[in-house]
């Protein structure tokens, strides 16, 4: 065997579990989220917001690790579903700020279930879930500076 190529195995990635685990947990969210009428993405979107209420788009899309293009089409879809409210900063009109919509604060109360059902699909110990968590902020915050 010729070691030369090791570094291309699948087995050798550590950007692959992580991408399949990312598919396998968001896949465990699908039947959850269908019920309050969100994708993941929506659903972490407003999870922000949630907490947040209202805030630049910048600032959101630093939250979520997403680049405005991928962020504005759904914050039209969020809009459009009455979730959110997009609008010009009135001191700076190229700042576009997000808020929540009452509508989008009572989809809070229907959305609280989600975490426990997906939790129960995960089998982590709550100490190996914090190990992991902490480990992959560290990737990110990496990735980031």
């Amino acid at each position: 065997m010729d070691s030369k190529y090791d570094s291309l195995k699948i087995e050798n990635q550590l950007c692959f579990p992580l991408y399949a685990c990312s598919r396998t947990i968001i896949k465990q969210y699908t039947p959850f989220l269908e019920a309050i009428d969100l994708t993941y993405t929506q659903y972490i979107t407003m999870m922000v917001l949630w907490e947040k209420k209202e805030l630049n788009v910048k600032s959101l899309g630093e939250s979520l690790y997403l680049d405005s293009g991928t962020l504005t089409p759904l914050l039209k879809k969020l809009e459009k579903k009455g979730l959110i409210e997009r609008r010009r900063s009135t001191e700076d009109e190229r700042n576009l700020i997000v808020s929540i919509t009452e509508e989008g604060e009572a989809l809070r109360e229907k959305a609280l279930s989600v975490p426990e059902h997906v939790a129960s699909c995960i089998r982590l110990e709550p100490d190996e879930a914090a190990v992991l968590y902490k480990l992959l902020y560290k990737l990110l915050d990496e990735t980031k500076a």
